[in-house]
């Protein structure tokens, strides 16, 4: 098992702290990192955990998993690895203007 967790049904208003301090009871948390909207700075309702064992992610997991906080039911469960997105952007089109000529 991994010691990254991803946790959700988070509040919109849920920060760092918060999550951290939910998780600090099951070990030591070496990383956490709510999702926010890029716009508006809201929580998307979900983040992630890193733990500094899988044993105590398991425990955390287990733990976690239905818990409430901020009144919310959260989900946790062991986080996938991100796929590997294809580099480079597309680019724009050719450039000047265009004129149909008759």
């Amino acid at each position: 098992m991994s010691n990254r967790l991803y946790v959700g049904n988070l509040s919109y208003g849920a920060t760092n702290d918060t999550l951290r301090q939910a998780f600090e009871g099951f070990g030591t948390v070496t990383d956490v990192h709510v999702v926010s909207d890029r716009t508006t700075g809201q929580s998307r309702g979900f983040g992630f955990v890193t733990m500094s064992t899988a044993a105590e992610a398991q425990n955390a997991m287990q733990s976690m998993n239905g818990a409430s906080l901020d009144g919310r039911s959260l989900r946790v469960n062991e986080a996938e690895e991100r796929a590997a997105r294809p580099g480079g952007g597309g680019g724009g089109g050719g450039g000047g203007e265009r004129r149909n000529r008759w």
